[in-house]
């Protein structure tokens, strides 16, 4: 970019001079003017505003001020209120202070009226200067403007991918919550069918539990009774062998023998009864070394 700056348009002949001034109004020009040299601006206007003479001259001078102490809106209303003196150059000067604020389209429209009223050069480098700057005005507005909307989309980019988490996580969430859910239910299926397995086989097992424990009783009353008849025999009752069996002798053959002898008096009773004999003949043996006496062959059986 080219080298920048403005000319301001000011009249040094006539420059704090008032045609028809008072001598107190001559003092306060010249407090004015030594207040504006030593770049007082702000008191050099107050001084000026001070004068009760209103020409278009002091109005113009009060603009120089206010321009020079920045204060644009001040110096463009004194500069409009200075009908009288030239306008092409208060156009021109008006046309600086919309610049100096900033205010493009207004300081190219005062520069284009000024030089309608009369060609300059220095008002035609002020105008190309402003438009120049207006359009990197405009340039930087485009680009901010896009810079604006691009930060836009992303934020609502962002949003949407916050809101697309969200709903993600709420998905992921809910569908823990489920898988959570169906795995209690099968956890608790599963708990009530092996509750009633093991109930059924409690049902299968109590009656074989409850026979066994019925022969288990019985084998303990078997057990208890047989115990009891084995403290009812008395101590030492038969002797045993080196085998744990009885003694083996001449008892234990005597019982043998009583029993057949039993037998055979059953028999006879039977035999006597069928032949219609009363009494019961009793049978002796011989027992010892003794011989049988011999029986006569004549002798007839009994």
């Amino acid at each position: 970019m080219n080298r920048q700056f403005l000319i301001l348009w000011i009249i040094p002949s006539a420059l704090f001079t008032f045609l028809q001034a008072g001598l107190t109004d001559f003092k306060t020009i010249e407090a004015a003017k030594e207040a504006y040299e030593a770049k007082a601006y702000t008191k050099s206007a107050a001084l000026l505003n001070a004068l009760e003479s209103k020409t278009p001259q002091k109005e113009y001078d009060i603009g120089n001020a206010y321009y020079k102490s920045k204060n644009y809106d001040a110096a463009i209303k004194s500069y409009r209120q200075a009908d009288g003196v030239d306008k092409a150059m208060r156009l021109h000067n008006i046309g600086n202070a919309y610049f100096q604020k900033k205010d493009l389209e207004s300081a190219i429209k005062s520069y284009e009226e000024a030089l309608q009223i009369r060609e300059d050069e220095e008002t035609r480098f002020n105008l190309e200067l402003a438009k120049k700057m207006k359009k990197e005005q405009e340039k930087k507005k485009q680009e901010q403007k896009k810079k604006e909307q691009k930060e836009q989309k992303k934020k609502e980019q962002d949003k949407k991918e916050d809101q697309d988490k969200k709903e993600d996580q709420n998905s992921k969430d809910e569908q823990q919550k489920e898988d959570a859910k169906k795995k209690k239910e099968q956890s608790e299926k599963k708990d009530k069918k092996k509750e009633g397995d093991q109930k059924e086989k409690n049902d299968q097992k109590k009656p074989e539990d409850q026979k066994k424990k019925e022969e288990d009783q019985k084998k303990k009353g078997d057990k208890k009774k047989s115990d009891a008849q084995k403290e009812k025999k008395p101590k030492g009752d038969k002797p045993k062998d080196k085998k744990g069996d009885k003694a083996s002798g001449q008892p234990q053959k005597q019982k043998k023998m009583s029993k057949e002898e039993k037998l055979k008096e059953q028999e006879l009773k039977r035999l006597l009864k069928k032949m219609g004999q009363k009494g019961t003949p009793t049978m002796m043996y011989q027992m010892g070394n003794s011989k049988k006496s011999k029986r006569s062959e004549d002798e007839k059986p009994w």
